[in-house]
């Protein structure tokens, strides 16, 4: 759908995929912003402008303010429409909570380049029924592990109880044990995957290790300096640090007012080179999918601070990696990937890894809601559209076969 030609139908969106690809691709974004406030300013109750203002503004950082108009949309309705393509394919009815782009599974994103017909329905914890949706073929469970989430997804596994239609990652416990805490042991005995052992703690315990209060090993067993640190329910890296010693500690709680805290282990998964290197897979139906492969010389990697874009050698090692994933990186970790879909019991999730000295699977998250697009620009990553469409069209086809 182009972001030009939109009727205004108050549950016809342009979508996160479109917006967000404006942007990537450098579009004019404050003419899209001029377009979406008139037709608000013409009609208040413009329910689709105001969810695609949402986006545009979560899209361009401003997220408070995504979040408040977000809300203005919802009190008007919670269902969207976002066909792609001809939407004449499959129906899809994804079941999301309110949020920023980390909230759900970024369904909109997987079918890009398709003709399915998605539709959004926003559920909350006092959602009791749901009623006038739009005829579908298959559900899709979107909604993701966050804290803010865990009262939405105890109470969809009454509301999809005997669920008319078949539900993709219709597992909410599955879901909401995707906490970096409980993850971990889910892996404990598995001998193809070190995922460092992640507890979560108060900072009043934190508070009483730096006074020697507590032994370190009571809070986190078998560990010692140097640890990470992050704030419960952050990603991206925020608030994400590397503490040193008991001093670093003692910063970081006078910089960080959050409550509640994740404490790891620092494992140093640097390369002979000495450069960290860190892959995002998905996972669907128990089949692994490149998304993408990032090499930094910070031990926090992440693609868009990788540097990627400016060195030739870094992509192509990206490159080898896609292209060979399956009789390659996929072959050497095929028991842990195996491990993986077994333990977590879910249709599809996204995994962030590297690779031990070992040959283990470091495993640092597993979620339903990483971010899995293909946006980055051909002329500097010619070879990530066959590999993301192979993704997506394997994500479609799984929705196809579980409606069948």
């Amino acid at each position: 759908m182009s972001v030009h030609s939109q009727r205004h139908d108050p549950a016809l969106t342009l979508g996160m995929a479109a917006i967000v690809r404006l942007a990537y691709e450098g579009g004019d974004l404050e003419g899209l912003l001029g377009r979406l406030v008139a037709r608000i300013e013409q009609d208040p109750a413009d329910a689709a402008a105001l969810m695609d203002l949402y986006t545009l503004l979560q899209t361009t950082g401003q997220k408070e303010q995504a979040l408040s108009v977000q809300a203005m949309a919802l009190g008007l309705r919670r269902i969207y429409h976002r066909p792609h393509g001809r939407g004449d394919g499959l129906k899809i009815l994804a079941f999301v909570a309110a949020g920023d782009f980390m909230t759900n599974t970024p369904i909109d994103l997987l079918l890009e380049g398709t003709d399915l017909d998605l539709w959004l329905v926003f559920v909350d914890a006092e959602t009791t029924v749901l009623k006038d949706l739009p005829d579908h073929d298959v559900a899709f469970l979107a909604i993701g592990e966050t804290a803010e989430n865990m009262p939405i997804l105890a109470n969809i596994e009454t509301l999809l109880a005997h669920w008319p239609a078949p539900v993709v990652n219709g597992a909410p416990k599955a879901i909401a044990a995707l906490t970096r805490n409980e993850v971990c042991t889910l892996f404990e005995d598995e001998p193809t995957i070190y995922a460092p052992k992640t507890v979560r703690v108060g900072r009043e315990t934190l508070a009483s290790f730096i006074k020697g209060d507590l032994a370190l090993r009571s809070v986190l067993p078998d560990a010692d300096f140097p640890l990470i640190i992050r704030p419960v329910g952050t990603h991206a890296g925020q608030g994400l640090e590397k503490l040193e010693d008991v001093s670093a500690m003692a910063d970081y709680l006078a910089r960080h007012n959050d409550p509640d805290l994740y404490l790891a282990p620092f494992v140093d998964y640097r390369g002979a080179d000495g450069l960290f290197r860190k892959q995002r897979i998905a996972f669907i139906d128990g089949q692994a999918f490149p998304s993408h492969f990032a090499v930094s010389e910070d031990w926090m990697v992440h693609y868009l601070s990788a540097k990627m874009t400016e060195f030739a050698e870094r992509r192509a090692e990206e490159e080898a990696w896609m292209r060979d994933f399956d009789i390659d990186f996929a072959a050497r970790h095929a028991e842990a990937f195996a491990a993986l879909h077994r333990r977590l019991g879910l249709d599809y999730f996204g995994i962030d890894c590297a690779e031990m000295p070992d040959g283990r699977l470091l495993l640092f998250e597993a979620d339903v809601a990483m971010i899995v697009h293909a946006l980055d620009p051909d002329s500097t990553f010619p070879y990530k559209k066959p590999a993301m469409r192979k993704l997506f069209d394997a994500f479609a086809d799984a929705m196809v076969r579980r409606a069948a």
